[in-house]
């Protein structure tokens, strides 16, 4: 059983959500918030192995290259360019194709790899813990999120989703088999919210909603889901001294006064996501 948590928007809690549930359920725990993974943060696994994340880009052979252009014209993602009789590469633009190798009648296009990113994986608490993370500097997180869940470990998995509800979030929901959104009652909350819903619903994804810093009985998410017909899975209250475990980097959930609020969340989220 694969379930992502996500958000519409960074700074909901999706996080603190993520690591107390893979506690709760003793389920493992993949962060693919790989441009900010902070999971490893609070769980603090000891990580004992580790994988590069490589990526293919082409290599222009200046004797055999003509500068015809072909490669220019059949590249979809704007990483070559003919600039007078020189033919320019932008490696970091480059997804690896390989269009432009067959479009080259010369044989002057050949490929070779470099490191994007990384794959650590670690142990606690006999939950498996792995998270990817991206290279400073590069603009594509899809690889390593791709490489990070191809090979998920058996039992239920906690997958933390980036923020938002890009290409990154779309490509790590092809993997589960449901979904915990979490938000804030705010207006702000509200509108991502809205944009996640329409994004799980579009790939048929059992869900449930989470609200953070919850104040109060009735609020625009609660009137929301009503409205939706979306099932709640619960609440985490806006209390001061939740905030202060959190800032400390400690687990919430290993705090007796709150451990009981995540229990109850993990079995309503086996209730809404009809766990099998």
């Amino acid at each position: 059983m694969n379930v992502a948590v996500l958000s519409g928007k960074g700074g909901t809690g999706k996080t603190t959500v993520s690591t107390n549930l893979a506690l709760a359920l003793k389920a493992n725990y993949i962060d693919c918030d790989v441009e900010e993974p902070n999971g490893f943060l609070f769980l603090k696994p000891q990580v004992k192995e580790i994988e590069n994340v490589m990526v293919e880009y082409p290599l222009i052979e200046d004797s055999k290259c003509v500068s015809c252009g072909a490669c220019v014209d059949v590249c979809q993602f704007n990483a070559l360019a003919k600039v007078k009789d020189d033919i320019i590469l932008f490696q970091k633009l480059c997804h690896g194709c390989g269009a432009c190798e067959i479009a080259c009648k010369y044989g002057a296009i050949s490929y070779k790899k470099r490191e994007i990113g990384r794959i650590e994986k670690g142990h606690i608490d006999n939950i498996d813990c792995s998270r990817g993370i991206l290279n400073i500097s590069e603009p594509m997180a899809v690889p390593v999120i791709r490489q990070l869940l191809e090979k998920l470990p058996e039992g239920i998995n906690i997958i933390d989703c980036p923020p938002g509800t890009s290409c990154n979030v779309v490509n790590s929901l092809k993997y589960v088999d449901g979904a915990v959104l979490v938000t804030e009652p705010t207006e702000f909350g509200l509108h991502d919210l809205k944009i996640a819903v329409e994004l799980v619903r579009m790939f048929n994804i059992p869900f449930g909603v989470v609200i953070n810093k919850n104040s109060c009985e009735e609020n625009l998410i609660k009137k929301y889901c009503v409205e939706e017909q979306i099932q709640m899975i619960g609440a985490i209250p806006y209390n001061r001294e939740i905030a202060v475990i959190y800032s400390k980097g400690e687990i919430i959930y290993n705090n007796s006064k709150f451990k009981d609020i995540f229990n109850e969340l993990a079995e309503k989220t086996k209730g809404v996501l009809k766990w099998n």
